[in-house]
């Protein structure tokens, strides 16, 4: 059973501005990571639409979120390249991209909720975890994160087809793995990451 996530631990923090910070995009191969931040001004608000943790929404559950939630709270996203990804480990990317969200917000938030076990070093509060299944300040960031970075995927899909990113997100499908095979790897993709690795590597054996 699916439980909504409430403003409890946002309540029994202390504090009046509250974000909640959550990243989408660690497990793809290529695109950024993308991290959001929400800050709810009124935690009494009546709120019509379902928030929770976005990997339990369905795509339009998540659309109509997300309308709701840029129209009625404080947010922001932000986000880490592939190239910084490569440099930085997509942890620490994804921690860096949780910071640049957070000094994105046009009102200083006095305690960040983490979603995850790691707390950005630069930010005050506390890492949650499955943070997105409990507060919903949370899970309006996971919603933020998801959508926007669903949208960049689409919008590179435009120009690179072929990878079907819009269908797979950049994930490691059997047909994604197929396409880099036969159109190669472009700026967009992960360098780190074991199957782009191995791909170039591969490649660079092949011409020896």
């Amino acid at each position: 059973m699916k439980t909504n996530p409430t403003f409890e631990i946002e309540n029994d923090c202390g504090f009046n501005v509250i974000a909640g910070v959550d990243e989408a995009g660690r497990g793809p191969l290529c695109g950024p990571v993308v991290a959001a931040a929400v800050i709810f001004p009124n935690r009494r608000i009546e709120i019509p639409i379902i928030i929770r943790d976005s990997k339990q929404m369905t795509p339009h559950m998540r659309a109509a979120a997300y309308e709701w939630i840029t129209h009625n709270t404080i947010w922001a996203v932000a986000e880490c390249s592939p190239a910084e990804i490569d440099e930085l480990n997509i942890l620490q990317a994804s921690l860096t991209a949780m910071t640049r969200a957070v000094n994105k917000l046009s009102c200083k938030a006095e305690f960040c909720l983490i979603d995850g076990n790691k707390l950005p070093h630069d930010l005050t509060g506390k890492a949650i975890v499955k943070g997105d299944a409990k507060s919903i300040s949370i899970a309006a960031a996971s919603i933020i994160a998801k959508e926007t970075r669903d949208r960049i995927m689409h919008e590179l899909s435009e120009k690179y087809p072929w990878y079907e990113w819009d269908k797979n997100a950049g994930y490691p499908t059997a047909e994604h793995l197929q396409a880099i095979d036969k159109y190669g790897i472009n700026e967009h993709y992960r360098k780190s990451y074991k199957p782009i690795k191995e791909r170039m590597k591969n490649d660079e054996t092949s011409h020896d």
